[in-house]
């Protein structure tokens, strides 16, 4: 998998991303990493990528311009027109279903706006797709972009140590993950339940299930609703 991260801020993405398991999985070459600096591209000779907003109003807007040219270096690069994701408060929210559908790709490009955001026309010209992370406003797409990189990320074969650990992380089967111990088995007069202990494969997979399902229902009652549309046939209500 290759990203491509169009963005004002490369080092912000590369410091980040450099680390714990995408950092791993680049020096491996699982997934490449590449940030394209929008600035780079500009066309004024002070490195300038933002101006005033048409019809006034507070903050600047990102020219057309300049991300226009990195887009096209960017496609030259991979050979054709790659599948994009602009970054926006003004998306579809990203989920599960999202990551694993962005996996499937060979480059995936993330546009990252900035200031009070892009001009218009070229995202007309590029048609990304609009994808935000949440119903609240970041001062710009990197920290979106790199939630979705790493979630994305864990859907690529080889990039977890056991690539199943994907499948048994919340919303991996619709539900929240149920509760996890490790040593020593008891912390502050708190025991690690009985079951765990038992070495009985099919009763600790039951006892899993049973807490994923009660934890979702508690904390999660829509995700647990939509769930148990899904399954109502094979469970006990």
């Amino acid at each position: 998998m290759n990203f491509h991260v169009m963005t004002l801020f490369p080092d912000m993405i590369t410091t980040v991303m450099c680390e714990s398991i995408l950092g791993r999985a680049q020096a491996s070459g699982t997934i490449i990493l590449k940030c394209h600096n929008i600035r780079d591209y500009t066309l004024d000779r002070h490195t300038r990528v933002d101006d005033y907003p048409y019809g006034g109003g507070a903050g600047m807007v990102m020219e057309a311009e300049p991300v226009w040219r990195c887009y096209e270096a960017v496609c030259s690069e991979i050979g054709h027109k790659p599948r994009v994701i602009h970054l926006t408060p003004q998306g579809r929210v990203f989920n599960q279903e999202m990551a694993v559908d962005f996996a499937h790709e060979d480059d995936l490009v993330f546009l990252c706006g900035h200031y009070e955001g892009i001009d218009e026309r070229v995202l007309e010209e590029i048609e990304p797709e609009d994808v935000s992370i949440g119903d609240y406003v970041l001062t710009g797409g990197e920290l979106p972009a790199m939630v979705v990189m790493d979630a994305v990320a864990r859907h690529i074969p080889g990039v977890l140590h056991n690539d199943d650990s994907a499948i048994g992380d919340s919303f991996g089967n619709g539900l929240l993950e149920y509760p996890q111990y490790t040593r020593p088995e008891v912390f502050h007069d708190r025991s690690v339940p009985e079951v765990l202990l038992s070495g009985h494969h099919a009763n600790v997979d039951k006892w899993r299930m049973e807490q994923s399902i009660e934890r979702t229902k508690e904390r999660r009652p829509d995700l647990y609703e939509k769930w148990l549309g899904e399954n109502d046939e094979n469970t006990d209500k």
